[in-house]
């Protein structure tokens, strides 16, 4: 019977199954095993979660200023089991920026960015910046009052990027300021223009993976049967294995921190700490540490020299080889960003989680700093 069913559908959908046994059987650098290289697959699970959750969260949801803030109510108090896939949307959300972040600490420290592989940091990045922007459309959607100033203050910064930044604020509002509009164009932009553009970019990655192959690292690149494993069943039964464990995680945080509703949003009452998600916390301490539009564009600076890495990085290499540059400009990156976020936690009134969070980044992130100082 399941020759039958498998001719009848090979019949139907002509196909090479050598392909994918080639693709099973194709052998792995054996520095796979370790798990911080399996934390690119990570955030495509939380993704896969993402965009189920998301769905069953959408069949409710009405992105209208009158009742968006009720919907979200209905959803946590009302809607069956609707409190549980709200807090496994958003704890999803928080794990998939952390696994994004230390995907890219892991790339920057073992500098497989390097050639032939620039493109795909850029992707990378480009990453990043989707679900940067993912966390920032999906909290204006709540709608309450810290969501909705967080949204004023959030536009408010895009406006001041040079030369695009007031186009770029007016596409986000749907005007000059925050209206009704706004509410509309985060919802289209959260659940149908980044989720096609973060599958696009994920696809190009994997492509350029498949390419190029997984980056080496640099103290050895001999190939021999010894420094490889079978893709299946090893790597593939790990991929699974952290799977089943970030479903299990996702389950217990939503269950363990249920997110919680807020006041409702009132454009006539601004609130006194006005806090946006911790991962922008690093961007809003920064940007209080100078005047505005200075802060602005040392930013963008700052950015579009993580974009460009790659080639900066070979033009420090071709100048200052073997010095390991790049290992001490990723500690002092690592370990400001990590001070900017623990001291915006910390200021004004504190959230558990928030400082909970904060304190596990500058952790992970140190475990991936000594990792690198001990590598080179």
């Amino acid at each position: 019977m399941p020759e039958r069913i498998a001719s009848w559908i090979n019949e139907r959908i002509p196909f090479d199954w050598g392909l994918l046994g080639n693709a099973l059987d194709e052998p792995v650098p054996r520095h796979m095993h370790k798990w911080w290289f399996c934390l690119g697959g990570t955030p495509l699970y939380l993704f896969g979660i993402q965009l189920l959750s998301g769905i069953a969260l959408a069949f409710y949801y009405v992105p209208d200023p009158d009742k968006a803030f009720e919907s979200v109510r209905y959803i946590t108090q009302e809607a069956p089991f609707g409190w549980w896939v709200r807090g496994v949307h958003r704890w999803a959300g928080e794990l998939m920026v952390i696994s994004v972040i230390l995907h890219m600490i892991r790339v920057f420290f073992t500098c497989a960015y390097r050639r032939p592989r620039e493109l795909n940091w850029l992707i990378g990045m480009g990453l990043l910046v989707t679900v940067l922007t993912f966390g920032f459309s999906g909290y204006s959607l709540v709608y309450n009052q810290l969501s909705y100033w967080a949204t004023v203050v959030g536009t408010n910064i895009t406006a001041a990027i040079p030369i695009v930044g007031e186009l770029a604020a007016g596409f986000l509002r749907g005007g000059p300021v925050i209206t009704a509009n706004t509410l509309t164009r985060m919802y289209v932009l959260h659940t149908a223009l980044l989720p096609v553009w973060a599958i696009a970019l994920i696809a190009l990655h994997l492509f350029l993976i498949r390419l190029h192959g997984v980056s080496e690292p640099e103290e050895g690149s001999g190939e021999n049967s010894g420094r490889f494993f079978p893709f299946y069943p090893d790597h593939v039964l790990t991929e699974v294995a952290i799977g089943a464990f970030l479903i299990f995680l996702i389950s217990q945080l939503a269950i363990i921190f249920p997110v919680g509703l807020g006041e409702p949003a009132n454009p006539g009452i601004t609130p006194e700490h006005i806090k946006p998600e911790w991962y922008f916390y690093p961007v809003f301490r920064y940007l209080k540490l100078f005047s505005f539009q200075t802060g602005i564009i040392s930013m963008l600076v700052i950015v579009l020299t993580m974009f460009a890495w790659p080639w900066i990085d070979a033009a420090i290499e071709r100048r200052l080889p073997g010095r390991g540059v790049s290992v001490f400009v990723g500690i002092g990156a690592a370990l400001t960003m990590s001070l900017l976020t623990l001291v915006e936690g910390l200021s004004g009134q504190v959230a558990f989680i928030s400082l909970f969070v904060g304190i596990a980044v500058a952790v992970a992130l140190t475990l991936f700093i000594l990792k690198g100082l001990l590598k080179h």
